[in-house]
């Protein structure tokens, strides 16, 4: 089983432009793939049409897993996450994962809490799988 991590994913989604939303997805999710985020769930559709909006608003960034854990089907992590926008401005996350991977690695369920680190209010939408 070739396991995927939240750094590789997140690459793939934000940053990775040569593959589509849809290809990203499709390499490190599962189609039943569900996430939540501050209370809020998603089912995969709502995180791929929010990916593809932050895809609109992301210039650049990074992903710093700073912790990072798997035992059998269970994954979890903390990591950072830096993003200048297409606006110039820089948002600064911290995000705590707990997670289910499928039997072929992909995540299937990823439950996380985010942290403002910098950014503003309207920012807040950036960690939000809706």
């Amino acid at each position: 089983m070739n396991r995927t991590g939240i750094a590789a994913a997140l690459d793939d989604l934000l940053l990775n432009r040569d593959i589509t939303v849809a290809e990203a997805a499709d390499r490190h999710f599962t189609p039943e793939y569900r996430q939540r985020t501050d209370g809020e769930w998603a089912d995969r559709a709502e995180f791929i049409d929010h990916i593809s909006h932050l895809r609109t608003v992301v210039a650049d960034g990074r992903v710093v897993v700073h912790e990072e854990l798997s035992d059998g089907d269970k994954y979890a992590d903390r990591h950072t996450v830096d993003i200048v926008k297409t606006d110039g401005s820089s948002v600064s996350m911290e995000v705590y994962v707990f997670a289910d991977l499928a039997s072929d690695g992909r995540f299937s369920r990823i439950e996380e809490t985010t942290l403002m680190l910098q950014g503003s209010d309207a920012d807040r939408d950036l960690g939000s799988a809706r």
